[in-house]
Order: C-alpha cells, then structure tokens, then sequence
C-alpha cells in the first residue's frame, strides 16, 4: 500500500477511511467542499488528518500530485476536478480500499431498483444460516468502517455505480445485478457508461465465484456472457431461481410458496428470487431462504401501508427515486392517485406513460387505467405534468406536500389508493427520501387522526 493519501469528503465515510488509512500507516489529507463542521474539524484534529475546506484548484492539483493514493467518498459528483487533476491509477472508492483491507468473505450487490431490499433479505437469509454476516456500504456503516470490526463472519455490500467505477481489483465471491433502468444520468454521460460501471461487479471475478444475474433483464444478461465466474440466473418467471406454480423454485429445491411472503406484488417475488439465488450461492439452505423471505424484514418508504381512510389506503413510496421504482410499484395498484416528482437526476418520466400504454397494448394488464390521477411536486413538477398530460388520469400541480396530500384526497374514491412514489430525488425540498416520506405519512396520519392534529408548521 502506498504511505500518502488523499481523501475527498470528510463525512462520515470520510472520516472512516481516514482512519483505516492512518492505521495502515498513511499519512493522510483530506478535501471536502461542503461547510466545515465543528466535529469534522474536531475529529480531523484527533487524527491528525489535515482537513481543507474547498481547496482551489492549483492546491488541489498539488496534493493529487503528492498523494500515492486517493480516496473518494461515495458522494463525490463525477464533475470534481479531483477527476482531471489526479492520475487515474491512483483513484479508489472507498470499496475498493476496504475490500483489499478484509480477508473475509464479500458478497456485493447493485442495481438500479431494489438493492437494498435484496441485500437486507440476503443477510436475513445468512443470519438464519449462521453466517454471522453484516450488511454494509450503502445500507448500513460504511464498508470501510466495518472491516476495522471483527463483529462479521463476513459482508453483504450495496454497492452503486458510482463506487464500482473506481474499483480495479474487487472481487466479491459471490455478486448480483439485479436490473438496469435509467437513473443517474445526471452522473453518466449516458446509458452506456452507466450500464459499464454496473458491470464492473462482475469485472475480477474468477471460475471459483459466482455471478448472479437477472434473466429477465436483457442488458444484465448481455453482460453477463462476458463473467468468467459461475452463473446463476433469477426472475419472477424464468430462471434457476424463481416463481413456478405459485412456488419459488430453485436447483437446490422448493423454497417457500410465494403466498406466504409478507407481500407478493411482482417486484416482492423478483426480489425474493434475487435473495434466494444470492444467499444458496454463499451457502444458505432452502429452508433457511424460507424462514427469512417468509418472515421478512421491515423496508420504511418502499411501498409503505400509511393509513386507511374513508376507504382509501395511503402507502408511502419515497424511496422510489426512478421511473422505473415508480413502474414497479404502480404494478401493485389497480386503482392510483400517484404523487411525483422532486429533483430530477435526468430522467424522463414519459417512460412510466410508455410503459404503462405498452402494458395495456398487450393486454397484460389495465395499463394507464390504473391511474386515477397524479399530483406534480417539487422542481420537477413541470416535467410531470407535461409527460401525463393528453395521457388519461387528471393531473394537477402542488406547490407543498400539504397541497399535495389535499388534491390526492380530493381525486381518490372509495377503494382507490394514493401513492407517494416520486421518481425523482427529495433534495429540493427535503434532506433524504426518509424525510420526505415522514412528512408525507405525517400528512396523511394527521388527516386520520384530525383531533391529535399538529401544528401546521414544518410542513413543505
């Protein structure tokens, strides 16, 4: 390992791999370009890291020059100059770094939809079979943080594009793509590169790990003929994984009737097959596939049961930061009022109403009859307006989420649902997406319960 290093972001992950670094025996530099904290400053002091805020960019080119290593936080945008100015060899995710810091087994998942469900169920599922695993990166503490601990008998790592397009050696034993839609192209210059940092997950493993891969997706699949690792494949409908008869079936036998999942809308059933595939892969026993799925494990804003009022079921779906989260979802509903929109990551919500006139063209289900209507929020409110618009459902614009949950009630009738699923980021008018859809069940729990009401105050 090289002896100096550079570190860009000081956040929590940041900071994490400072302190692997400096444990290694690097003498460490680390950037951040957002507002100093007190206790980032007071933890860069305790280390004994050399903290700089916003450096230009003649400084900056001098410490990349100096560093032998650099380091990136996962929310460094691809536009840094940190990208121009360091040589690229030296540039590493924080992935990577802790992957070549662990001796222990790592299994790593990505996808545009769905990876933290598919990761959460995997440790379930190895925790059933005595694995001892934790589940990281993403979805938990950082990756990096966690092989300073001995607590894991090993990892499960979520893992996005953006950290495996730096990554030159990671090798999980055993990894998944789960699907590939449009997201992020607000980071990729297109759909291509994308799909290429997906595939890195794949890129260094070997004929002793295994690849797993989404039958139904044909880019996953394309991919996939390129792993030199074992592959096994999974879907709703095809696959060595996946639902027959109303079992989900597998090589090593039947693991659970799909009835017995917590919920079994297409995506719940897709998502368990991933799991299953993933975990069987490490080890895991049917049985143990069975006793997890069937149990489930607790996924806040994705398609979340808020209330039930006056006949209309509320479900918030904040973590549905796509079109594609939103397709999914909607696949659940016959009857919707749907709330979109937030930051848009470049996306083009047009596909949901393609999507949804494909479906009904083919008879594969009632298609744009689904939609009731749609409540346009936040900066992108304009773009969803102007895709649904001439499409069928009413559609109307918000300016708040209290606007936004009153013209949603205003539109569903008795036995229709409303659905918060935005397709879009929650930086515009909230922190994360868990924000977000606090305030929208807060919203809807408050109209429930009118004589515990809160003040109106808080409420975008």
């Amino acid at each position: 390992m090289s002896r100096t290093a550079l570190v860009i972001g000081f956040a929590v992950t940041g900071q994490a791999a400072a302190r692997a670094l400096l444990a290694e025996g690097h003498a460490v530099t680390a950037v951040d370009d957002g507002e100093v904290s007190v206790q980032m400053s007071r933890t860069a002091g305790e280390l004994g890291v050399e903290l700089i805020a916003r450096p230009p960019r003649a400084r900056l080119s001098e410490l990349a020059a100096r560093a032998e290593l650099v380091v990136l936080s996962p929310g460094v945008p691809p536009s840094h100059p940190i990208f121009a100015l360091a040589e690229p060899q030296k540039i590493l995710a924080e992935v990577e770094l802790a992957f070549r810091l662990t001796d222990r087994p790592v299994l790593a998942i990505t996808g545009t939809n769905g990876k933290t469900t598919v990761t959460s169920l995997v440790t379930a599922i190895l925790q059933e079979a005595g694995a001892n695993p934790e589940a990281v990166g993403n979805i938990g503490r950082p990756f990096i943080e966690a092989v300073g601990s001995d607590a894991a008998g090993l990892f499960v790592v979520e893992v996005s594009s953006f950290q495996l397009a730096w990554t030159k050696s990671f090798r999980p034993a055993v990894s998944c793509w789960l699907n590939l839609a449009e997201d992020h192209l607000d980071w990729h210059a297109d759909m291509a590169e994308y799909a290429a940092a997906k595939a890195r997950i794949w890129a260094n493993q070997e004929e002793g790990d295994v690849a797993v891969a989404n039958a139904e997706d044909p880019v996953v699949m394309a991919q996939a003929a390129a792993c030199r690792a074992r592959l096994v494949t999974f879907g709703r409908r095809v696959g060595m994984v996946r639902e027959e008869g109303g079992l989900l079936v597998s090589p090593a036998g039947e693991i659970c009737r799909t009835a017995a999942l917590p919920r079994s809308l297409p995506h719940d059933v897709a998502n368990a097959a991933a799991a299953s595939a993933v975990a069987l892969s490490a080890g895991a026993s049917p049985a143990d596939c069975a006793r997890a799925l069937e149990a489930g494990v607790p996924m806040p804003h994705r398609i979340e049961l808020v209330a039930s009022i006056g006949g209309v079921s509320w479900y918030d779906d904040s973590k549905a930061t796509t079109p594609s989260a939103v397709l999914a979802a909607l696949g659940g509903f016959e009857q919707a009022v749907l709330i979109a929109g937030g930051r848009n990551k470049g996306l083009d919500y047009r596909t949901i109403v393609r999507a949804l006139a494909a479906e009904r063209d083919a008879g594969a289900g009632p298609g744009l009859a689904r939609l009731i209507g749609v409540v346009a929020i936040g900066e992108s409110a304009g773009e969803v307006v102007e895709a649904f618009a001439g499409a069928g459902p009413e559609v109307v614009r918000a300016a708040s989420m209290t606007e936004a949950v009153e013209a949603a009630a205003a539109m569903a009738r008795e036995g229709a649902s409303v659905l918060l699923s935005p397709g879009a980021a929650s930086f515009d008018w909230y922190r994360n997406y868990g924000e977000r859809g606090d305030d929208f069940a807060r919203l809807v729990r408050r109209r429930a319960e009118p004589a515990a009401a809160e003040p109106q105050g808080g409420a975008r």
